[in-house]
């Protein structure tokens, strides 16, 4: 993997910290990760194929 540098809102940082401490990922990265896949899976279309390491 690849690692970027992302500047965000205040209030989507405190948002995505919530998603964590609620349980429903174990970290930010990995909330980032799926939310990237999902904006690609519902932009551009693209299947992604399960069991795959980057799903």
């Amino acid at each position: 993997m690849k690692m970027i540098t992302v500047h965000i809102p205040e209030r989507y940082l405190t948002a995505l910290e919530s998603l964590v401490d609620d349980g429903h990922f174990p970290s930010r990265s990995e909330a980032i990760r799926v939310a990237i896949r999902d904006l690609i899976r519902n932009e551009l279309v693209i299947p992604i194929e399960k069991g795959n390491k980057d799903n």
